[in-house]
């Protein structure tokens, strides 16, 4: 009886910080998006401050979430996400000296690594949390994104932080809908309870 009253608890535990987690996501990846198609279109120093950030951002998230659930040891995908994304921020502020086509290419690999780990995790967190199909999607989804942003570096085309924001775009949406998934799918499972 008492092991199933810890299994339940850890549970919605569990949920209430990915749901969080998800919905910070989000917004700073709409944010993010926002300020591309806002400001950072015409005032490159900010364009380049935010293409460093993002991944930057993406490595501390991921340290963040796997040190709340269960620790780096446990969440091994995370930790090399973070180790990656790290290496990336530092691989774009280089890049920023050459060309956006560096950058590009830059941020190709590191969608591709990334969103593999991605959807590793989402695996990984199925048994244990549920709804993370659209997790898994937004990693598959990562990687192909980045062999097409490694084929566009290498091209004549003229390239800007906007050709990022779609993939940033496709991010903050998929967290969206695991947060919301998450959300519902905790007040159906209360919801019986509640009636008796």
């Amino acid at each position: 009886m008492s092991g199933q009253m810890n299994d339940h608890s850890r549970a919605p535990s569990s949920n209430a910080w990915l749901k969080s987690y998800y919905y910070l996501r989000f917004a700073v990846s709409a944010a993010w998006v926002l300020a591309t198609f806002t400001v950072a279109g015409t005032v490159p120093t900010l364009a380049a401050v935010m293409l460093v950030a993002y991944p930057a951002w993406d490595a501390l998230a991921n340290y963040v979430d796997a040190k709340r659930s269960g620790g780096l040891g446990r969440n091994r995908s995370q930790l090399l996400n973070f180790v990656v994304s790290i290496l990336t921020a530092i691989a774009v502020a280089i890049a920023l000296g050459h060309s956006m086509n560096a950058v590009l290419a830059v941020y190709g690999v590191w969608a591709a690594i990334s969103g593999a780990f991605q959807l590793l995790t989402a695996l990984r967190r199925w048994k244990t949390n549920g709804a993370q199909w659209a997790m898994i999607l937004s990693g598959a989804q990562s990687a192909l994104a980045g062999l097409f942003f490694v084929r566009m570096a290498g091209g004549t085309e003229a390239i800007g932080i906007a050709n990022v924001a779609p993939y940033a775009a496709f991010g903050a949406f998929y967290f969206l809908v695991s947060a919301v998934w998450l959300s519902v799918s905790d007040i159906l499972a209360k919801s019986p309870q509640a009636a008796r």
